[in-house]
């Protein structure tokens, strides 16, 4: 299995921070504290990936942006969300969006919807990503020594207990979108 990861576990950390990346990043932090992977390389990875995913998505909006409205049609309450997130914060929710899951893919089709300066946001993207990946990648890695042992402690139970606090997590964030 070690040698599945050493192998391939860049390139699907790199291909899943593309869309996203933040429970890519953890895993990939646990798995650089185990010894599996390299954190520098991990972080970086994650963090090219995650700027690349947001720029493309932040240009497919402002080069399409027929396309990328009837893509957000079904988005109309999270669309709204980042909208009003756009208005009270500014160029500041390009750093708060790397993390609030359900609308960090959100967030760069709607600035490249609006006249937002492709510049501006390239280079907040860039500090937003580096920060995140930076904090997100170091803070996993500190806290490898922890999540391992619940592994080793509790095995599968362990592993049910971090997917029902994902689901229970996805479950807050829904209902909070709802209101």
């Amino acid at each position: 299995m070690e040698d599945i990861i050493r192998d391939w576990g860049y390139l699907a950390l790199f291909l899943y921070s593309f869309g996203g990346g933040f429970v890519g990043l953890v895993v990939a932090g646990v798995l650089s504290y185990s010894g599996d992977l390299n954190i520098y390389i991990s972080i970086l990875v994650a963090g090219v990936s995650n700027f690349l995913g947001d720029q493309f998505l932040f240009f497919l909006a402002r080069k399409n942006k027929n396309y990328a409205k009837d893509m957000m049609k079904k988005y109309g309450r999270k669309i709204a969300l980042a909208h009003l997130m756009m208005r009270k914060y500014g160029s500041f929710v390009v750093f708060v969006q790397k993390y609030i899951y359900g609308i960090k893919t959100l967030i760069p089709l709607a600035m490249g919807l609006t006249k937002y300066s492709a510049t501006k946001f390239a280079v907040y993207n860039s500090l937003a990503t580096i920060l995140w990946a930076c904090v997100v990648g170091y803070l996993s890695f500190t806290a490898g020594k922890y999540i391992l042992s619940l592994g080793d402690d509790f095995k599968y139970i362990g592993l049910g207990i971090v997917l029902v606090i994902f689901l229970l997590i996805t479950y807050i964030f829904k209902k909070i979108e709802k209101k």
